[in-house]
């Protein structure tokens, strides 16, 4: 505690420097208000220009406040030459200085007052569209070769006569068609528009949209929220090149690519051209014979491997074992054969015996019949009859002769005897 006049303070209530600039500093970066502020006044305390960064004041010449801004690589950001005591309108945040204690404006815009309105109209426009995302939309590719291209500029200025020489320096095959438009004025959107909807019904490749440098009121066709909002939707890929490095319009900021000079646009609009393609061709050449050079010493030495192998010298050693493997394989062949064949001899004289033996077994009965038979008869056959003396009489036709009245005398006979046949004739009958 301490005392002061009489009243005890606490100690902890104080704070540093640092802490309350601090403090202030982080209510100036939360104030929403402060983030972005556009301001008019007049330059002043503008120093030199040495460095890539602009220090100086803008003060209100009536009520005499001065507030101090700086501009962070103004070179890039700045359309003109800052001048003490020129009035302009800038575009900024207001940021504390916690070394010095001080605050000051730092500018992202500043142009002169008397195109105030025009650049925050523009800027307001600017930040309208970039919410919708119109700038950070998907750009569409170049073609690599294209065959037609639309240049959209002025019939007389020096545009389309840059971008047809360059494209046929680099790209002759390359048709270029001008569309001409007004580019500036009353009338230049309206003519811009129109030649837009062309391009597409058209069927360019590329189209590049442009006109030479001027003022901000001479490029302010280009920033008309019509023509940004038809380029953003057209089909056909898009390079805009709309005055000098330093001028910025909506168009630029839309279009696929961005070109600070017509040449630069045609370069663009063809990004290979007739040298790269020559390049390309004898680079390709170059790796395919390489390639074809690699390819042969590698066949080369594949042919050579396989000369080389003994195999291929000494081409009977390849089908050796495959020759001793068949002879094995006839000899084993002819002996199983030898063997069957001897098997089946053996199996058939086995067979021969026991059809020998059955058909002795079969044929014994009808044999023993037969013989029995057969003495049966010789019983009573005449020719056993014949062995005993007796002869059989038959007439010239062959009939035997029972009785003796069937001979007459003269009648020739045949005499049958056991060992044989006579012939006779009657002489007449005898009588006792």
């Amino acid at each position: 505690m301490h005392c002061l006049g009489g009243t005890f303070v606490d100690q902890s209530q104080y704070v540093s420097v640092s802490a309350l600039t601090k403090y202030l500093s982080a209510k100036f970066d939360r104030d929403p208000h402060l983030g972005k502020v556009y301001l008019t006044g007049e330059i002043s305390n503008l120093g030199n220009r040495r460095s890539r960064h602009l220090y100086f004041s803008i003060k209100d010449p009536e009520e005499k406040a001065v507030i101090r801004a700086a501009m962070f690589s103004y070179a890039s950001r700045l359309k003109f030459e800052p001048e003490e005591g020129m009035k302009v309108q800038a575009v900024g945040r207001v940021q504390l200085y916690e070394p010095a204690g001080s605050y000051s404006i730092i500018l992202e815009q500043m142009t002169p007052a008397g195109v105030g309105d025009l650049f925050l109209a523009l800027q307001q426009l600017k930040d309208k569209l970039s919410k919708e995302g119109l700038f950070t939309a998907p750009k569409r590719p170049i073609p690599a070769l294209p065959k037609k291209i639309a240049v959209i500029t002025s019939p007389t200025g020096a545009v389309v006569e840059d971008v047809a020489k360059t494209v046929e320096r680099r790209l002759p095959q390359a048709q270029v068609v001008l569309l001409p438009a007004v580019v500036q004025g009353d009338g230049a959107v309206p003519s811009l528009l129109k030649q837009l909807e062309r391009v597409d019904q058209l069927g360019f490749d590329t189209v590049i949209i442009g006109r030479g440098g001027g003022s901000i009121e001479d490029l302010w066709a280009f920033n008309d929220e019509a023509l940004v909002r038809r380029v953003a939707a057209l089909k056909t890929p898009i390079i805009a090149s709309v005055g000098h490095e330093t001028d910025n319009t909506l168009v630029d900021l839309v279009a696929d690519q961005r070109a600070a000079t017509p040449t630069a646009a045609a370069e663009l609009a063809t990004p290979i051209s007739k040298q790269n393609l020559l390049d390309r061709v004898l680079e390709l050449s170059a790796r395919l014979n390489l390639a074809g050079q690699k390819l042969i010493q590698k066949k080369q030495q594949d042919l050579k491997y396989v000369i080389d192998r003994p195999i291929m010298k000494q081409p009977d050693r390849l089908y050796a074992a495959y020759q001793q493997e068949v002879d094995s394989l006839e000899k084993r062949l002819l002996q199983a054969f030898s063997r069957k064949t001897e098997q089946d001899k053996y199996q058939e004289q086995a067979l021969r015996e026991r059809l020998f033996q059955q058909k002795g077994q079969l044929l014994r009965p009808y044999q023993e019949h037969l013989a029995l038979s057969a003495a049966k008869l010789d019983l009573v056959s005449p020719l056993k009859i014949l062995s005993s003396g007796y002869t059989i009489v038959r007439d010239e036709k062959g009939q035997v002769v029972k009785a003796t009245t069937d001979l007459a005398a003269g009648q020739p006979v045949d005499l049958t005897f056991a060992d044989g046949q006579l012939t006779a004739k009657i002489l007449g009958e005898k009588h006792d």
